[in-house]
């Protein structure tokens, strides 16, 4: 349940609740975007409006190695929030209404700049937002030129964290719950609204 302050932006809800909802998404699974949309257009305003203050919800990170895009497309979320935090879950839910652009297919004959490009104008064209620029987000996702040093970009740190936490908490797959601390592999992206609510009241 720990969250380090700098990814403050992957949290909805006030940190003092005192129930902890996290979900383990990768931005090309078309399961997490299942679970993500259900989430913040149904489950989430119904926690508020049910039990206010009572629930924090936090994205986690879920990398899937075998989608090639994957890391990329995560990438381009943590740079989002290193810039305004408060536009993470905006570009989030950008992302997965526009994961197939990033399926393996889509990608097949893109170069990794041609994806920073990409990922970038997408997101800068759609956020509104004065500070998160097209520029700004290439600068932190390009590896640079020169002598090969194998360094990363400005958010391999950033994305080192998040991989490690992961893997520390035994997550395999995507998406994945975790209810205060346990992992519950009962939970179905396929759930309706009515299944969470019964979920969640048996829990609170």
């Amino acid at each position: 349940m720990s969250l380090a302050p700098i990814f403050k932006g992957h949290r909805l809800g006030a940190v003092t609740a005192p129930n902890t909802l996290e979900v383990y998404l990768d931005y090309v699974c078309p399961f997490s975007a299942k679970i993500f949309k259900k989430l913040q257009d149904e489950v989430l305003p119904w926690i508020e409006q049910a039990y206010p203050g009572q629930v924090q919800f936090l994205f986690r990170q879920q990398i899937q190695p075998w989608h090639a895009s994957s890391t990329l497309v995560h990438e381009a979320a943590i740079a989002v929030e290193k810039i305004a935090p408060e536009q993470f879950f905006p570009t989030s839910r950008l992302l997965f209404e526009r994961q197939q652009d990033y399926f393996d297919e889509a990608v097949e004959e893109k170069t990794r700049r041609q994806l920073v490009d990409q990922v970038a104008e997408l997101i800068a064209s759609n956020l509104g937002s004065d500070k998160v620029t097209k520029q700004s987000l290439v600068d932190l996702l390009n590896n640079g030129t020169g002598d090969p040093q194998n360094k990363g970009n400005a958010v391999t740190n950033d994305l080192k964290w998040h991989i490690r936490f992961s893997r520390q908490s035994g997550i395999h797959v995507s998406p994945t719950v975790v209810w205060n601390g346990i992992r519950d592999d009962g939970v179905s992206s396929g759930w309706s609204l009515d299944q969470w609510q019964t979920y969640l009241q048996s829990k609170l």
